[in-house]
This record gives C-alpha cells, structure tokens and sequence, in this order.
C-alpha cells in the first residue's frame, strides 16, 4: 500500500493591517548582538589593562625630568629630545644591530633543528619512540639554573666567552617545546602524501624539506617569532657570556643604561625610559607584520 501525501499546508501570511514582528540582528554565530556585548566590555577592558603601562611608558619618556613620575597618561610638557639623547648616549643602534643578528640566528637554528627532529618523531615508527619522545619533553622541566654552569664551562673550554656564538648555537640542538609543537602539526598531516612520495623514490631529506617543509609553514613561522623574542628579550645569557660592551645585545646595553642614568648613577630617568621604549618598538613591528601567519599557525596547531 502506497502512504497518501499529506495534503500541503499553505504559509500562514499575517494580515496587512497587523505588523510584522521584527527580529533583532544576529550576529554570525546565530547569538543576538547585545549578547555579545558583555564579552566586548570584557575584552576592552582587558585591552586597556594591557596597554596602560605600556602607554604611560611612552608618555613618561616624552616628559622632562622633573615631570616623569606624574600619573598622567599625556606627556605634557613635550620634550622629544630624551630619544636623541638615550640613542647618542650609548651604542644603541650597534646594540640593536646584535640582537637582530643574535635573534634572527636563534630563531632560525631552533626552527630548522627542531623541525627535523619533529619529523622524525612523527614519521618514523621504531621500538621505544614514545619512551625517547617522553625523555626529550622531560627535558623541559629542568630549570635553566640547573644546566647554567656545566653549559659556561664548556662553552668556556671552547674559548668562546665574550663571544655571541653562546647566545644562538645552543639553538642547533633543538628544543623539547618546539619539538613537541612542531611534532603536533606534523601528526596531523596524512600519512599517504609521504608514502606515495616514497614509492615515487624521494628520499627522507625530500621528503622533508619538498613536503613536510611547505605544509608546516604557518607552524614555522610561531616557532620563529617565539624564539626571536625570547632571545630578544633575554638578559641572564648576555650578562653570563658578554663583556665587550661592542657585542652587547639591547638588553645587556638596557642594563648598562640603568646603572648609568637609572639607581646609582645620573638619575636621568628619562633616558632610561626613551630606550626602553626604543627596544620594544620593534617586537611590536615584527608582530603585527607577521600577526597574520602567527594566530594561523597557532589555531591549525591547536586543531589536533
């Protein structure tokens, strides 16, 4: 027996003298608008908490001595000329010409070496890997006061104190955060796009460097910028290793300043301001050149 259609019910239509109801805009999430207005005020006030200090910094290092200390955000009175005097007080543009050769160094001895031992771990399937990929994330619960001497005293036998080379090639062994954040992204990758590349007779290398390299890009690209401004921001290693002020990095120079105009020198707060906002201006440039690819390599990692 065939069921009988059931007859079609025809749209209700409101009469012309009644008005349609209205419906309040929805956002692109399927939520009204004003609902999402308490997560706005939130994420503004947070914004305003962030960039306050940030912002009274600036303020401060356009002020006049005896103005610096006020809590007011305008730097009123003006005086522009602190930044001319913090940058031919000190060697700050061969200060800053160290930390970008020192950062770009770091960044890219940490990324490539971490990358190869990523696609190692996720590619290769041998007796006790996930024992050995435990041991090199144990690895990361060693504080860095733990390993400071034994690392000086080799770098020492190596007659290579007072030098830069212990700021970045450390970075040639890779490290265990980047490794695992590389090896994520690796894993989630399909296998197939390698095994046919195999039967096609490319090497590991190729395989590497013409496929794996290309696909983990956005992935990169996090792992460089966050090794970049950890070595740019980084003092203890400088402080350790350097002692030629020449080879200074911005922020072993950033110390100089301090003890020279800052406690226990000329008081010349605002020299010690000027440079400190000169030495953060570029991270903040770098970041938003590459913010792009740096919140899609963090999403797609996080996808696995």
């Amino acid at each position: 027996m065939t069921a009988l259609a059931e007859p079609a019910v025809p749209p209700t239509v409101p009469p012309r003298d009644q008005p349609v109801p209205t419906v309040p805009p929805v956002a692109a999430g399927g939520r009204p608008r004003w609902r999402r207005l308490p997560v706005i005020a939130a994420l503004a006030l947070a914004t305003i908490a962030f960039l306050a200090p940030f912002a009274w910094l600036i303020a401060a290092s356009l002020r006049p001595r005896e103005y610096i200390f006020t809590t007011s955000f305008l730097p009123v009175p003006l005086r522009s000329a602190n930044y001319h005097e913090a940058w031919t007080a000190v060697p700050m543009l061969t200060w800053l010409f160290n930390s970008v050769v020192v950062g770009v160094a770091a960044a890219l001895a940490v990324t490539l070496s971490s990358a190869w031992v990523a696609f190692g771990f996720a590619y290769f399937r041998f007796p006790g890997r996930n024992l050995l990929f435990g041991l090199v994330l144990a690895t990361m619960m060693l504080p860095f006061a733990v390993t400071m001497i034994p690392t000086y005293l080799i770098w020492s036998e190596l007659r290579l104190v007072d030098t830069q080379v212990p700021l970045w090639a450390g970075n040639l062994f890779g490290s265990a955060f980047y490794i695992f954040l590389l090896r994520q992204f690796l894993l989630s990758l399909p296998r197939e796009y390698f095994e046919a590349a195999r039967v096609d007779g490319a090497s590991y290398p190729q395989l590497f460097w013409r496929m794996a390299f290309p696909l983990i890009r956005p992935a990169l690209l996090v792992t460089f910028v966050f090794e970049f401004k950890a070595s740019w921001t980084d003092l203890i290693k400088p402080l350790i290793y350097l002692r030629d002020e020449r080879l200074f990095t911005l922020p072993r120079g950033l110390k100089v300043v301090l003890d020279r105009f800052g406690y226990g020198g000329e008081q010349q707060w605002e020299i010690v301001l000027a440079g400190s906002v000169l030495a953060t201006v570029p991270m903040i440039i770098i970041f938003f050149l590459a913010q792009r690819h740096f919140v899609e390599g963090i999403v797609t990692t996080g996808r696995k």
